[in-house]
């Protein structure tokens, strides 16, 4: 298929656009690169930079690259920084995504995949986490993400637009080729690795005292090629609706440091700091509809290789990408 990839520039954008191209996928990049990286496109992809903000533009990609299927990742994605500017992720992420919406039914396209998350929970009532749950978003950015599906929902039943949503859970790791730098990096293996790697003091643990085992949060952390097969399952005709995408196992703060240690061969210093307001205590999914629906499963789906790709990745690429 051809195949426009939104925000394919940034860390699983790029990664699923590697492995589209892999599958025999033409693969288009639309990126404003103001999060994502030049360096971190396939060369194999056609590069068109560009912003959603411009339906021009969005309408000239869409017609150059005679899409069939869109995979929507361009978003801005800091939880924190929703807090302070609700207005930029609901301008972007709502609006803007919906200007892209418009294009691909003004050009035919007749897929479309959207990286949402499982942020639209809020709280959840029970673990594991099925697609069942109520949405109750706490804060801006998990309900930019879910007025968005809710969005999708009236573009399908109106302009037919056939639609796959995957709610993430913690994507991790990387390719040999491809991997993870964000301009400001909140994601607790990379931070980790930078410790690591000495260019952070330490790792910091927010909350010692939750109701878990060890008593940090736990998560459940997918590699990112798996999250990348999903999303060429789900350009399959027919497959449609709302997806899980975890392993279904969850791994303390503590494991996770544990586990960059044991891969490192170096010892962290950790420096255990009071909790962090509206952080679950566990967040664990269960991603049986994909892997019924999809005929997904994860590959990869052991911490250790999960911290090893992502280690192998940043001790050739200490300063990330370049350009």
């Amino acid at each position: 298929m051809n195949v426009l990839v939104t925000g394919g520039a940034g860390y699983i954008g790029s990664i699923c656009v590697e492995q589209l191209l892999e599958a025999g996928h033409q693969v288009f990049v639309f990126d404003n690169l103001s999060e994502g990286h030049r360096g971190a496109v396939d060369p194999r992809a056609v590069f068109v930079q560009g912003c959603l903000s411009d339906p021009a533009r969005i309408q000239e990609a869409i017609r150059e690259s005679r899409a069939e299927a869109i995979v929507h990742f361009a978003a801005f994605a800091l939880v924190g920084e929703s807090m302070t500017d609700p207005g930029k992720y609901f301008l972007n992420n709502v609006g803007n995504g919906t200007k892209l919406l418009m294009a691909a039914v003004a050009g035919g396209v007749r897929k479309f995949v959207f990286s949402s998350t499982c942020a639209t929970y809020g709280f959840p009532d029970r673990m594991p986490m099925t697609e069942d749950l109520p949405q109750k978003p706490i804060n801006p950015y998990g309900e930019s993400k879910l007025m968005f599906e809710r969005v999708l929902e009236w573009f399908e039943k109106l302009h037919g637009l056939e639609f796959v949503a995957f709610r993430y859970f913690n994507a991790a790791g990387a390719t040999a080729k491809y991997g993870e730098h964000h301009k400001i990096e909140t994601h607790l293996i990379p931070n980790v690795l930078k410790v690591a790697l000495e260019q952070k003091p330490q790792v910091d643990i927010f909350g010692t005292d939750y109701p878990t085992p060890d008593g940090t949060c736990i998560r459940d952390y997918i590699h990112i090629v798996d999250l990348a097969e999903a999303h060429i399952l789900a350009l399959a005709p027919g497959k449609r609706g709302f997806f899980n995408l975890g392993n279904g196992d969850g791994y303390s703060v503590r494991q996770v440091v544990q586990m960059c240690e044991k891969v490192t061969g170096r010892k962290l210093p950790v420096v255990e700091k009071p909790r962090r307001p509206g952080d679950p205590p566990r967040l664990v999914a269960a991603a049986d509809k994909a892997r019924r629906e999809l005929g997904w499963k994860p590959r990869l789906p052991g911490l250790e290789e999960i911290v090893a790709s992502a280690w192998e990745w940043h001790r050739r690429h200490p300063l990330g990408y370049t350009e």
